[in-house]
């Protein structure tokens, strides 16, 4: 008699939740013509010798809804930090105060509106192959307990309850990319 075969569901399901908070990163990361400081998350400044976070050498802060500014600490990185701003890709031009990086959020034109559409739906792509993959994994320990001896009814139910989580995280997934993409598109 082959031993009871136990899919851990649970650690499928947080690889699942990981490939959601990649994506809601991710996300957070598109400019969508509002101010948000989460959109300079990526943005690594080269500090001391080694890349480091923006949110580490200064203070991230929105005044108001269409300008962010950076208050940098020290002195020596202020142009290294609107170095690493206009380098990121952020089609930001930043000003400077001072000690003070202010950048004003332009709008967003119909053809940037469409651009960042598309590079949303890719980001979700992503997600859904992290998705899959994960369920793969299940189903291939499901397969291979089948060949050490598990009842195909057994089989049948863990397909399921992967199938089901899986359906659950692409659905969250296309979920989260609709609410971005209305976002993006909205004026």
């Amino acid at each position: 008699m082959a031993e009871e075969f136990e899919l851990d569901v649970a650690d499928l399901e947080r690889r699942m939740d990981g490939a959601m908070s990649a994506l809601r990163t991710e996300f957070a990361s598109l400019r969508t013509g509002r101010a948000s400081a989460s959109m300079l998350e990526p943005v690594m400044v080269e500090a001391y010798g080694q890349k480091t976070p923006i949110n580490q050498v200064g203070t991230v802060n929105v005044p108001e809804p269409r300008m962010v500014t950076i208050n940098v600490w020290d002195k020596s990185l202020v142009n290294a930090t609107e170095k690493a701003i206009r380098d990121s890709g952020l089609g930001i031009n930043p000003q400077l105060n001072g000690t003070i990086i202010m950048l004003p959020i332009p709008e967003l034109n119909e053809e940037r509106r469409k651009e960042l559409s598309k590079v949303a739906a890719q980001y979700a792509e992503h997600a859904r192959v992290s998705v899959r993959n994960v369920r793969r994994d299940g189903m291939d320990r499901i397969k291979k307990a089948k060949a050490d001896g598990m009842s195909e009814d057994d089989q049948k139910f863990w397909e399921t309850e992967v199938q089901e989580l899986t359906d659950k995280f692409i659905h969250q997934v296309d979920e989260a990319l609709e609410g971005k993409q209305a976002e993006i598109m909205q004026v």
